[in-house]
């Protein structure tokens, strides 16, 4: 029996042409006969997202209902709407839709079957829906029969809301709606954030059914072992999961049951500013026709891709099916990790490139979430600076930091989990002075912790921050394993090191109901 999808139970009636999961090919002529976009010489599509050229925080709000009120952590990642402004900002959308030809995708969010989402987006664009087709779990011609959604995203860009009208901070919103299963997206042409509104979504979800939600990617070895990669927006989670010697279970969003680890995503959603054949081949080959390039530089005459340049935005990405990557697992599973890796971006160039964690460190480092903003890439930042973003992604968690810490902590000490702090930032110096840490290094450093090879040498306790650094890795000079060996002035180094100590314990001091043995484990 042909199940019913339209669009009227969401209040949007007289409709034009509406397209429901369309295949890639028909997705790409569409957009560009409708002038979304144009064809790289690589095959991908490439588009311009024009004002918002990345997520926009502070204009995602939760629907304040009473179901989800005490459940969820208020603050400035997590605002509240009331229902009453909701109701006529939607209303105010659908009548904006009525008439306008519309694309929808039915699939799901999560590989495995027990606790996957359906999922239903409703796009005004077409590449917005080639987007979300690639980057969700495409569903069978079966399970496309029969697919009823309990969560829907509406995605119209060309809508924007009206501040004083709307009770939004701009013209641009992300809306989620607990209670309806229902996420509003307008003013904004990001593609990701239909991406984020669905992990957030699954982050306040998922716990109650026992599953931990993480920001990281993850992949599998040769014998089955399987490693996570947290880490925020250009820490290397897609560049350093993407190797060529394991095979790829996804790049970004993952749940921890009982069983085993799951990929959220069909897809990945690659940072690709100076990508490079060389260094990411997986990647730099997965950018291909059926791939959406988002706000990277194309030329209009030869088509050609300059990854190199940031004339648009430093977040320039790809969007392509997880199987575009050779060894990509295909369904995203995995059983119980063995190595996790948090992953830092330090321009300070002060945390050493790999250090090994106790429990109660790995605790530490987890709500803690540290990297850095550099010099240069935003308006008035002139040094680097500190970012601490709980879990690894603070933007994405609408409960206490607490829940994903205690299921976190409570898998890693079950199944006796190693875990990693590594540093892909600055060494030598601060950003602009001393040298990003040669990805070739950091290779080899992740090589040998999950080869086990990490366990056989001697290690050194950092006296200022407090972890366990090896005094030797194979394929990596014992002076970079040092940072302050690589300093022209070790006094310098000092400093600046007190100094984000100082920041970390700053921070931690917000996350009050952390037990004494955490709090102990971070920068003395």
């Amino acid at each position: 029996m042909r199940k019913d999808f339209s669009l009227a139970k969401l209040g949007i009636n007289n409709c034009g042409n509406v397209y429901r999961n369309l295949p890639v090919p028909r997705l790409v002529e569409i957009a560009l006969a409708r002038g979304e976009g144009l064809l790289a010489a690589n095959g991908a599509l490439s588009v311009n997202t024009g004002k918002y050229t990345g997520r926009s925080p502070g204009d995602r709000f939760f629907v304040d209902t009473a179901s989800v009120h005490e459940s969820i952590n208020w603050g400035a990642s997590n605002k509240p709407l009331s229902l009453e402004t909701f109701a006529k900002l939607y209303q105010r959308l659908t009548a904006y839709l009525q008439g306008r030809e519309l694309f929808i995708f039915d699939g799901f969010a999560g590989a495995d079957p027990d606790y996957r989402l359906p999922i239903r987006v409703v796009n005004e664009f077409a590449w917005q829906n080639l987007f979300v087709h690639q980057l969700l779990v495409r569903p069978g011609a079966s399970e496309l029969a029969e697919h009823e959604p309990q969560l829907t995203v509406i995605c119209a860009p060309g809508f924007k809301a009206v501040p004083k009208q709307d009770g939004t901070r701009s013209e641009a919103f992300v809306i989620i709606n607990l209670e309806q299963k229902l996420i509003i997206i307008g003013g904004t042409s990001y593609a990701g954030e239909m991406k984020k509104s669905i992990f957030t979504t699954l982050n306040y979800l998922l716990p109650v059914r026992g599953v931990c939600p993480m920001h990281c990617a993850a992949n599998m070895g040769p014998k089955g072992d399987t490693a996570l990669f947290f880490g925020l927006s250009g820490t290397g989670k897609t560049s350093l999961s993407a190797d060529p010697e394991r095979y790829l279970i996804g790049d970004d969003e993952h749940g921890w049951t009982d069983r085993g680890i799951f990929n959220f995503e069909g897809g990945c959603y690659a940072k690709c500013i100076k990508l490079s054949a060389e260094y990411e081949p997986q990647i730099w080959n997965a950018i291909r026709f059926g791939s959406v390039l988002e706000n990277v530089v194309v030329d209009v005459e030869s088509r050609q891709v300059d990854y190199d340049s940031s004339a648009l935005t430093e977040n320039t990405r790809a969007g392509y099916p997880v199987d575009y990557i050779p060894n990509a697992v295909i369904p995203g599973v995995g059983g119980h990790p063995t190595t996790v890796f948090f992953l830092t971006a330090d321009a300070f160039g002060v945390m050493p490139p790999i250090a090994k964690l106790t429990p109660e460190q790995a605790m530490y480092h987890f709500l803690s979430g540290y990297t850095s903003k550099l010099a240069g890439t935003e308006r008035g930042v002139t040094d680097p600076e500190a970012t601490f973003s709980t879990c690894f992604g603070e933007p994405f968690v609408p409960r206490p930091p607490m829940v994903y810490a205690s299921l976190l902590g409570e898998r890693i000490a079950r199944h006796k989990v190693n875990v990693y702090l590594v540093n892909t930032g600055w060494t030598g110096g601060p950003y602009g002075v001393g040298r990003r840490m040669s990805i070739k290094h950091t290779r080899a450093m992740v090589t040998a912790a999950l080869n086990g090879e990490l366990e056989k040498v001697e290690y050194q306790l950092d006296p200022i921050f407090n972890l366990y650094r090896p005094q030797s890795c194979p394929g990596v000079p014992a002076e970079v394993l040092n940072p302050r060996q690589t300093w022209d002035n070790p006094e310098e180094y000092d400093a600046t090191a007190r100094k984000l100590a100082g920041l970390f314990k700053d921070n931690f001091a917000r996350f009050k109901d952390a037990p004494n043995a955490v709090r102990a484990a971070g920068p003395v």
